[in-house]
């Protein structure tokens, strides 16, 4: 027999990763580490470097804005009320567009990635999201921590490379 877990606004965990605004809808401890399920508000420039993860697929459902992923070779564009899935093993990455921020769903099965982000967040109650990327500190901590949980990263970060682009 299975349960199920509601969660309550109060009871949501709420954080800073990076700049961006995480709440955790379902969390790995409440479906017995199958998924993690965070509500996340991403600043333009606050995007993560192109990376790869070894164990946890991963969907967004983008809420609010317009998002370019790169998957593997591909570039989509994903806009409010589509998702894009993101199989493990295929390098992924993607840009906030024309607006300062992008709201999502974003699901990860299995959901132990989740700790990764955690261990490198703040409350929210603690702080505010910053706008840009982490200093090079930051980003080598994020990058070590993110290791240990299968994530390589490996290359920039996808605006970097539509900026290039032009």
């Amino acid at each position: 027999m299975t349960t199920t877990t509601a969660t309550t606004a109060p009871d949501r965990r709420t954080e800073i990763h990076a700049g961006s605004h995480f709440t955790w809808h379902a969390t790995s401890d409440d479906t017995g580490g199958r998924l993690s399920v965070a509500e996340v508000t991403i600043p333009a420039g606050g995007e993560p470097p192109l990376h790869i993860h070894a164990r946890e697929d991963e969907m967004i459902y983008v809420l609010e804005g317009r998002m370019t992923f790169q998957r593997g070779m591909e570039r989509i564009d994903v806009t409010a009320g589509e998702s894009i899935v993101l199989p493990r093993g295929i390098q992924h990455g993607f840009a906030v567009r024309d607006s300062p921020t992008a709201r999502a769903l974003i699901l990860l099965t299995p959901g132990t990635m989740e700790q990764a982000f955690h261990d490198t967040a703040t409350p929210a109650s603690d702080a505010t999201p910053s706008a840009g990327p982490p200093s090079p500190e930051e980003a080598e901590h994020l990058m070590a921590v993110f290791a240990r949980h299968g994530v390589e990263f490996t290359g920039p970060p996808l605006p970097a490379l539509l900026a290039r682009q032009g």
